[in-house]
């Protein structure tokens, strides 16, 4: 076996050794991702795309299901537009790319490559609204955005990133808030139907809102580590925007009247979010349900095996084509079945066929699973419809499985010795009782750098003095360290 094939398999960081290399190492083997020349850029691989591309289409389905369609719009933004909303550029400022030159000649003014759209939507809605009749609008587009980040990680925070952001226009308030929670709840489906990743919805902090909103939902993960990761956001800009942007409706009362507006997002990041989620020392452990190849198939060369395993093996893979799975035969030569095994298992995929002369001769071939590693002896007739089954079965309990991990590591607590000792030494969530005061919140982040992810939707009582300041808590916030 070449050296350079032996390393692609077996050069993964233990995730207990060092989590941070272990998930480098998963990424750049399993080639989902790679280093570019522009520092703090990536370039995503094609299997690495082959998931974002079925990520896509499942949460493209979500979202027209709920009425809106897409469109794009431009990448570049005049910096007049930009600066029309002070509290939106204030927090982007310090993550703006700015474009001065166009060929060799000065723009007369700068324009910013897109870190999100607020301001060029903004404007075009101005255009485009002019009764309530042509309400709501609800647009999204997938694109990518520039955001100029010091530091970096792989698919977790890029210079360069891809996602979706959604933006609508409401004739009330309360159509507005409705929206931005709908949203919120399509995220929460998504992630834990497609990505079988367990989620908290709620909302955030005013100190941890987007720049320019009212209010900001999120939901949010834990990974693997015990950290959390913010999964998705959907923001109420109430009428910030909306006034700063002229954009305004005549209401059916005849008077002039500002939209309410929404925005929301989900990124690549969500990549990093299932490797972290579901990986384990030999990989990548993929969800079904975004995995490029559901089935390995390998047949193994004993013999005339091409004439005999691997008409068998092609038989299987056209008969679980038609059914729609998505199947890969590694007929390769140059491996053994023992290196393709390795391979695949860090490639994630969720189940692995193994078939030889002798299970031809039984009938049978032996399925394998990804994530227990069972293997079954399983007989050829009404194959497809159990690996089918089986599939199911992978993605269920990969989500129990998350469950089970976040429930483990969530601990509630009103005590602040014992709240500082989890944060040191076991990660995961922390539920404890909070003022609601903004420097309390701060004061907790520096002594320990746990953040509040955010707060319940329908928060009952606190249930203790805030831990922090010893005064009446106002809720139980969800705290961690995070991404």
């Amino acid at each position: 076996m070449p050296d350079k094939d032996a390393a692609f398999v077996k050069e993964i960081t233990p995730r207990s050794e060092d989590f941070s290399r272990w998930y480098t190492d998963v990424i750049r083997r399993a080639e989902l991702a790679d280093y570019s020349p522009v520092k703090g850029s990536m370039v995503i691989r094609p299997y690495g795309y082959a998931m974002w591309e079925l990520m896509q289409q499942a949460l493209d389905r979500r979202i027209k299901a709920t009425g809106h369609v897409n469109a794009y719009f431009p990448m570049f933004i005049p910096e007049g537009l930009l600066k029309k909303e002070a509290a939106h550029v204030e927090g982007f400022a310090p993550q703006v790319a700015w474009v001065t030159h166009g060929g060799d000649e000065k723009l007369e003014e700068r324009l910013v490559v897109r870190p999100t759209s607020e301001a060029i939507i903004g404007t075009m809605y101005s255009k485009w609204i002019q009764s309530w009749r042509d309400l709501p609008v609800l647009i999204n587009q997938w694109a990518n955005v520039v955001r100029w980040e010091k530091v970096t990680r792989l698919f977790l925070r890029t210079t360069e990133f891809l996602w979706q952001e959604g933006h609508t226009v409401h004739e009330t308030e309360e159509e507005a808030q409705a929206e931005t929670l709908k949203m919120l709840g399509v995220y929460k489906d998504f992630c834990e139907t497609e990505l079988a990743m367990p989620v908290l919805e709620g909302r955030k902090t005013e100190s941890e809102k987007f720049a320019g909103a009212d209010k900001t939902y999120s939901i949010e993960a834990l990974m693997g580590d015990g950290r959390a990761l913010q999964a998705g956001t959907s923001h109420n800009l109430g009428q910030n925007f909306a006034k700063v942007f002229d954009i305004t409706f005549q209401g059916r009362d005849k008077t002039v009247q500002h939209g309410w507006q929404t925005s929301w997002g989900m990124t690549t990041r969500l990549i990093g979010g299932v490797i972290m989620t579901h990986g384990d020392d030999s990989g990548l452990i993929l969800p079904p349900r975004i995995a490029p190849h559901q089935v390995v198939i390998v047949p193994i060369p004993r013999g005339d095996w091409r004439e005999t395993v691997l008409p068998h093996a092609e038989r299987i893979r056209d008969e679980l084509e038609a059914r729609g799975v998505r199947v890969m035969l590694d007929d390769r030569e140059e491996h053994s079945p023992g290196w393709k095994y390795a391979e695949w298992e860090m490639r994630g995929v969720p189940l692995r066929l193994e078939i030889g002369p002798r299970d031809i001769r039984n009938e049978q071939v032996m399925l394998v699973r990804r994530d227990t590693r069972d293997k079954t002896p399983t007989p050829m007739d009404g194959l497809a419809g159990r690996i089918e089954e089986l599939l199911g079965t992978v993605q269920q309990a990969l989500f129990d499985r998350a469950v089970a991990f976040r429930d483990e590591h969530t601990v509630r607590t009103a005590d602040r010795a014992e709240f500082d000792e989890i944060l040191e030494g076991r990660p995961g969530y922390v539920i404890a009782p909070w003022c609601g005061d903004a420097g309390c919140e701060a004061r907790i982040k520096t002594a320990t750098q746990a953040t509040i992810r955010n707060l319940p939707l329908e928060p009952p009582p606190a249930s203790g003095n805030c831990i922090q300041c010893g005064k009446p808590g106002q809720v139980d916030a969800c705290f961690a360290k995070s991404y």
